[in-house]
């Protein structure tokens, strides 16, 4: 009995709770102010640089691997 009654004093808090946020979030999140301002192509470009960078050294290891190939054979 004491188990019923803590559930329904539960249901009783949390029910307005519910009911209040799911009215205020109906039209879902708008985060349009927080990402406004927000640019990523200079994040991009580091990275697209970065990328290029690691493309190169790895082309260069392959390159002298197989240069060392051509010399040992």
């Amino acid at each position: 009995m004491q188990n019923l009654k803590r559930v329904s004093r539960d249901l009783a808090l949390a029910v307005p709770f519910a009911v209040a946020a799911s009215a205020s979030h109906a039209a879902g999140w708008d985060y349009s102010a927080m990402t406004a301002d927000v640019d990523f192509s200079t994040i991009a470009t580091g990275v697209l640089a970065v990328a290029a960078l690691l493309a190169a050294v790895y082309a260069g290891i392959k390159g002298a691997r197989v240069v060392l190939g051509f010399l040992r054979s």
